[in-house]
């Protein structure tokens, strides 16, 4: 069988030598931990993108990055097309391999990056699930004494909608970052950026009852420090959170794609609908850029038929 022969138009041109993608997966990550300050969970994801990645470049028996060009990295988006992915993770991943060929180029291994010259897949806009205020109250009230810990699940639900949190800053908090004189919390958001959220009157009373009825119990043997805790003391993962949001939401009726993240997207919706301003609201979030906050006035139409109804002439 006749060797393969590869495109010769690469643009990369650093001195031919076998450099295989994975020896620089591990330094890549590092990078991205350390220096670009990214999380934990969005460094996973990169891992796993990356990953893809590599591979597709095994699969294509390929030897170094510098055979890497226009050409294949076409070949390489007709795959993850050709896997009904949606555009979404497409995009994602050409972003995780565009981020790796900058820091391959950073390090001086490849003289320019092929992969800056793709074009992501055009993403439609998508509205977030939101739940109204009366399903809200309803989810909280499902933790009842039939369940393990119902107190702590309550101040778990509780303070998901209070703050707007996301389920990996709510599983970061510790006891000491809370402040209910105050009636504030402190967590760190992407990028380990720390931020102040409120607590409401609702949150701070299931927060007090579970602090003095069964976070005791559960920390005789082992504390974390961590403000929610397992029934052996150790911290209460995002994927605890997870499971804990979709066991009741299913029972309440809520549907079978409320997650942490739709708790999220309702507090800032009902945030706009009772007349906060969008720029407070992206601090509330954690969010860096306005236009991921400005999402959340396309699903707020109550908000936007008030508005109509005061200030047009036939209101």
């Amino acid at each position: 069988m006749p060797p393969r022969r590869r495109p010769s138009n690469s643009t990369l041109t650093a001195p031919a030598k076998l450099l295989h993608p994975n020896q620089y997966v591990q330094p890549f990550l590092h990078y991205l931990e350390a220096e670009c300050g990214m999380s934990r969970n969005t460094v996973a994801a990169y891992r796993v993108d990356i990953n893809q990645f590599i591979t597709w470049f095994d699969a294509e028996q390929l030897n170094s990055v510098l055979e890497v060009n226009l050409q294949l990295l076409a070949g390489f988006v007709e795959v993850l097309h050709s896997r009904d992915l949606k555009a979404t993770t497409i995009a994602r991943r050409l972003v995780a391999l565009k981020m790796f060929f900058r820091y391959l180029v950073l390090e001086g291994i490849v003289a320019e990056s092929t992969v800056e010259l793709l074009s992501s897949p055009k993403l439609w806009k998508y509205l977030p699930t939101v739940l109204s205020p009366e399903m809200v109250d309803q989810l909280m009230e499902n933790p009842n004494w039939s369940d393990a810990f119902p107190l702590r699940d309550r101040a778990v639900l509780a303070m998901l909608y209070a703050t707007g949190c996301r389920a990996s800053e709510v599983s970061g908090m510790t006891v000491m970052s809370l402040n209910l004189e105050q009636n504030f919390c402190r967590c760190l958001g992407k990028g380990n950026k720390e931020r102040i959220v409120s607590l409401n009157p609702i949150a701070i009373r299931c927060i007090q009852n579970y602090l003095s009825r069964e976070r005791p119990k559960m920390v005789r043997l082992h504390d974390s420090g961590s403000l929610f805790v397992t029934r052996t003391g150790r911290s209460l993962t995002r994927i605890n959170i997870w499971h804990l949001v979709k066991k009741y939401s299913r029972r309440s009726g809520c549907g079978p794609k409320i997650s942490p993240h739709t708790l999220r997207h309702s507090f800032a919706t009902h945030m706009l609908a009772g007349g906060a301003e969008i720029r407070a609201l992206q601090e509330l979030l954690g969010h860096a850029s306005i236009r991921t906050t400005q999402i959340y006035t396309q699903v707020d139409h109550s908000r936007l038929k008030a508005i109509h109804a005061k200030f047009h002439p036939r209101g």
